[in-house]
């Protein structure tokens, strides 16, 4: 029995790696751009970095135990 051969596999899969090529190189140079500009640190100001609790004899001995 023949086994036939596919001549157009190869043709094929040359013309996807290609097209995947493009298409990652494509999305490259159109994000790079974006990625390139300086970043911005965020300041959360005073009234988001203060304390939320109170600290009592409690709160000071649960630290105490538990080494926290």
């Amino acid at each position: 029995m023949k086994r036939k051969t596919n001549e157009k596999a190869p043709e094929r899969r040359n013309f996807l790696r290609a097209a995947g090529t493009v298409s990652t190189l494509a999305v490259a140079a159109l994000t790079s751009p974006l990625m390139a500009s300086k970043a911005e640190a965020y300041n959360p100001g005073r009234e988001e970095t203060k304390a939320r609790y109170r600290v009592t004899p409690d709160v000071k001995a649960f630290y105490r135990t538990n080494r926290y």
